[in-house]
């Protein structure tokens, strides 16, 4: 269990670091929004190979996935719908909107995000004994372009730079947690039920890309996010294989 949360930790990390390099470098909208296509890449590539493919292969095709798919999606819309009603929307903007939101649902958003590529970690390191290489790269990889555009949105909106390194700190402990969480609520669970939360995990992080990463992305980026993102999901890809 201890190592179920090193590793969520470890994951989030990323955030913190991302965050640090935002507040230290001046980083132009244009290379966010590429940075951001690069990360949505490096998640479709950990979602089809590392989360659906291998929840089609857990469930023997008892039709768990699409049931999982379609439940993640609409569970991350329904949370996501309510946290941007108490001023959480943009909270992955690079544009400083923020300002006009709550720092609560702000915080909880960016949870809600991280939430359930966390049990996932957790998950894999209770199937295997040992963390998932690949989901794990894919996960620190795609943390780093939220956490530099979140913080450059939310340096604009004039919050504090301890009070953003305080936000990615506590999101990273809440990804360990949420990683421990995975391991011990899933430990004995059935073939089925396992294959069913990969899935649903792979319909949140979809549903996240397409809401706050890659509109944000092409945004900024312009026509070039369609190479990045290949180029993320090609290296994704290859981290997946070599595993």
């Amino acid at each position: 269990m201890r190592e179920a949360f090193f590793w969520g930790t470890v994951a989030g990390s990323s955030l913190v670091i991302g965050g640090l390099l935002a507040l230290r470098f001046r980083i132009s909208n244009r290379a966010l929004g590429l940075i951001m296509a690069f990360g949505a890449g490096v998640l479709i590539s950990a979602v089809a190979f590392e989360l659906v493919q291998e929840a089609l292969e857990t469930s023997a095709g008892d039709g768990g996935v699409g049931l999982g798919l379609f439940a993640g999606s609409a569970v991350f819309f329904l949370g996501d719908t309510v946290i941007d009603r108490f001023g959480g929307s943009g909270r992955k903007s690079s544009s400083g909107t923020q300002a006009a939101g709550s720092a609560l649902a702000i915080v909880l958003g960016i949870v809600l995000d991280g939430v359930p590529e966390s049990l996932v970690l957790g998950l894999t390191v209770l199937q295997a004994g040992a963390v998932s290489a690949a989901f794990l790269v894919a996960v620190f990889l795609s943390n780093l372009p939220e956490s530099i555009a979140a913080t450059t949105g939310l340096a604009r909106a004039g919050w504090k730079r301890s009070r953003i390194i305080g936000l990615w700190i506590l999101v990273m402990i809440v990804s360990g947690l949420a990683a421990l969480a995975g391991y011990a609520l899933l430990d004995g669970a059935s073939a089925r039920t396992i294959a069913f939360v990969l899935a649903f995990a792979g319909g949140a992080i979809l549903t996240m890309l397409a809401d706050t990463m890659m509109p944000e992305a092409f945004e900024h980026g312009g026509r070039l996010v369609g190479l990045v993102t290949t180029f993320g999901f090609a290296l994704a890809f290859l981290i997946s294989a070599l595993d």
